[in-house]
């Protein structure tokens, strides 16, 4: 009879063991999977933002007939609204008839 709740008892505590591991093991796996996720959102944030600003400075060289020279004058004069504590943006023209290098680095 002794024997038997040893036995007993012995299988629910590797039952609980089971259970804790399992438990972690599924926590970091969501844990790698939400960070991977978010580096995934901030690249494609990036990309946005380096799109709007190629966008709007294609619009300025078809309204004005040149490429701006800064990235200030965009967002003066066509709305574009970057997110500076986010982004840190290059934007470095060349000529008034070369379209402009962007590079977006998330912050």
């Amino acid at each position: 009879m002794i024997h038997g709740k040893t036995a007993q008892m012995q299988r629910r505590r590797t039952r609980r063991v089971v259970a804790v591991i399992v438990a972690c093991v599924l926590a970091v796996v969501l844990w790698c999977a939400w960070d991977s996720a978010s580096v995934e959102t901030e690249a494609q944030g990036a990309m946005s933002v380096r799109t709007a600003v190629l966008d709007a400075a294609m619009q300025c060289a078809a309204v004005e007939g040149a490429y701006p020279s800064s990235l200030s004058y965009l967002e003066e004069h066509y709305g574009l609204i970057v997110n500076h504590s986010d982004y840190a943006v290059t934007y470095e023209a060349f000529a008034s008839n070369v379209p402009p290098s962007v590079v977006v680095v998330p912050r």
